[in-house]
């Protein structure tokens, strides 16, 4: 799909500048970091957004979608979006006016809710079905250091990594870290999978999202914007990583939150963790709002808090010694 190979394209070139790089056949990136013993971390964060593919193209040019990745669809009717067919095609979803609208709309069934291309009958020479539909929303800055955007789930982690591969390229570093933007956790996690199984590390840490704090959200349930990354506490990761997570981001007085989970994490740590012969795993997510929408808010003092914590964790041996 063209738009996750220009996304993991540019993840490519970009990390390039700081590591040796390389890009697998299923678009996942990854890039390392040699170390002074032959003991690797691995640091992953997934590359793919939340997006649909196109079931049927009718006459009038309208396109019925089915959902690649989970979304809530009360927020698809007058959103705008990008068809990535033999063209880029910009297209809303249908929305009835009020006026019109005869009781509360039925939001259980997303081949219901059509898109409108306005191409009308020239839209079968254009769309094909198994094309991809993506969000069209530009990044705004918003007040008190924080943005809204679209898949900020997860390549706000994206820029954490590649952000901490330049802060560490003329380090001397105490092991090998392998950098990890891997493909499709939002179908599975199945990118990450065969990542893993090629690096082989000896631990890692998952970057990711996690619920920040809004309207209609409990605080047991969320973290807080602002506040640092959520070190995860979980009986399928490792006491020992996020222990010292932990540590080192209270002896740097790095800001941090806790994020307790009581089985699966419901990310790539999940999947990392059991490859091979198992894997020491740990979790540290952004806080924020509106996930799998396209206005997504972040705090950017947390993916500060996150680059710092993952630098100092490297500096520090993380687990190797303990």
């Amino acid at each position: 799909a063209g738009y996750i190979t220009s996304a993991s394209d540019l993840a490519f070139q970009m990390l390039s500048q700081y590591c040796e790089t390389e890009q697998t056949d299923n678009l996942t990136v990854i890039g390392f970091l040699k170390g002074e013993v032959d003991y690797t971390l691995m640091l992953d964060a997934h590359i793919d957004q939340i997006s649909m593919v196109v079931t049927n193209v009718d006459d009038n040019g309208f396109l019925t979608v089915t959902k690649a990745g989970g979304f809530d669809l009360r927020m698809l009717p007058s959103r705008r979006v990008t068809v990535h067919a033999k063209e880029k095609i910009t297209a809303v979803f249908c929305s009835t006016p009020p006026h019109l609208a005869k009781g509360e709309a039925d939001f259980s069934d997303i081949s219901a809710i059509k898109i409108d291309t306005c191409l009308g009958e020239k839209a079968k020479k254009i769309v094909n079905i198994g094309d991809i539909v993506t969000f069209n929303t530009k990044p705004s800055e918003l007040l008190s250091d924080r943005v809204s955007g679209k898949s900020f789930d997860d390549r706000a982690a994206v820029a954490c990594l590649i952000e901490v591969a330049k802060r560490l390229k003329n380090e001397k570093l105490p092991f090998n870290v392998a950098f990890v933007l891997s493909d499709a956790e939002e179908l599975g996690m199945r990118g990450v999978r065969p990542a893993a199984f090629k690096v082989n590390p000896d631990e890692a840490i998952a970057i990711d999202v996690s619920f920040g704090d809004g309207i209609g959200i409990s605080d047991d349930e969320c973290g807080k914007l602002g506040c640092g990354g959520m070190v995860g506490i979980a009986p399928c990761l490792d006491s020992k990583v996020s222990k010292k997570l932990i540590k080192i981001a209270e002896q740097k007085s790095i800001p941090y939150q806790t994020e307790v989970m009581g089985r699966s994490t419901g990310t790539n740590a999940d999947m990392i963790s059991i490859n091979r012969e198992g894997v020491r795993t740990g979790t540290l997510s952004i806080p924020l709002r509106n996930m799998h929408t396209d206005c997504e808010i972040l705090d950017l003092n947390d993916l500060e808090s996150v680059c710092k914590l993952i630098c100092e964790y490297i500096l520090s041996g993380g687990v190797m010694n303990d």
